[in-house]
């Protein structure tokens, strides 16, 4: 059985080539890569796919899926300028993804396009009517994978640290994107199959205290909706299985944005067949629509 990483990032050289050629954020210049949230050091070589290839036999994972970062700030852009960028990153990645024998698998930004093996949209798509909207509604028609990341935030308020956007930012739009699914969009799109990137923010913390709202997520969560590990540990991880159940998480590392040894150790940690499952059988199951059999851990 195949294992996945649902959560990579990888930019084919004509995207590159557009980046460099921008003015205006994001753009790359000089080995460093703008963005509404600022200026960051920026290596290409990890967006070489060859490269890619490697780090996945070093990790022994056989495919990644890939999807363009909202964290870009690419669809605050003017629409024109947008697709354009978008366009190019999806016929680059699509050419990629014919190349690698199997082992790279991509999501279109915001739309469902041919090819491709979901949409990936940012966390405002379920909290804002608009273009996300339309890519939900596209996702439901079709019962498209739809994953979930945060977006760009602005520069880091005064006073605050460097970290601040990545933290209290990211974590606090999964978070609202995750309420907003139980709070009605799920019931709006019923068909959709969907993942939320870094557990949703923290989405298992706030199970206690949604009960004094009278729901009770364990009830009413549905087996295609799921949550990735990326940048989390073993303890969040294990709280996220206890409460949803371990059908419902998946393995996602955020390569190349950071590290992925952390969390892949976390979850191989949690024991061969956990570990199968959440970078094997759930992710399969996702991918090709196969239902679920529920096994939440056993509290007795």
């Amino acid at each position: 059985m195949l294992s996945y990483d649902i959560h990579q990032h990888l930019w084919p050289a004509p995207f590159l080539s557009a980046l460099r050629t921008r003015d205006t954020a994001p753009f790359l210049r000089d080995e460093k890569l703008v963005t509404p949230e600022g200026a960051f050091a920026f290596d290409a070589r990890a967006h070489d796919p060859e490269t890619r290839i490697a780090l996945l036999d070093r990790d022994e994972i056989d495919v990644a899926v890939v999807s363009l970062q909202p964290s870009l700030g690419i669809e605050a852009l003017a629409a024109g300028d947008r697709d354009r960028l978008e366009e190019t990153w999806m016929a680059g990645i699509l050419d990629l993804a014919a190349q690698s024998g199997g082992r790279l698998r991509a999501l279109a930004p915001w739309r469902v396009a041919p090819g491709f093996a979901g949409t990936s949209v940012g966390a405002s798509a379920l909290v804002e009517r608009g273009r996300g909207a339309e890519a939900l509604d596209a996702a439901d028609r079709s019962e498209t994978l739809v994953f979930v990341h945060p977006e760009a935030e602005g520069a880091v308020p005064h006073g605050r640290p460097d970290w601040w956007n990545w933290t209290a930012g990211y974590t606090g739009q999964m978070q609202r994107a995750y309420l907003a699914w139980l709070g009605g969009v799920r019931e709006a799109h019923p068909s959709v199959r969907i993942v939320f990137a870094m557990l949703a923010g923290g989405a298992p913390i706030h199970h206690e205290r949604l009960i004094h709202r009278g729901i009770d997520v364990r009830e009413s969560l549905d087996p295609d909706t799921l949550f990735d590990t990326a940048s989390y540990g073993r303890r969040a991880i294990e709280l996220c299985i206890e409460t949803f159940g371990v059908e419902r998480v998946m393995y996602g590392s955020d390569t190349p944005v950071i590290d992925p040894a952390p969390t892949l150790r976390a979850v191989r940690d949690l024991g061969e067949s956990v570990a199968r499952l959440l970078q094997s059988d759930n992710a399969e199951r996702l991918l090709e629509h196969k239902r679920p059999t529920d096994r939440r851990p056993d509290r007795s």
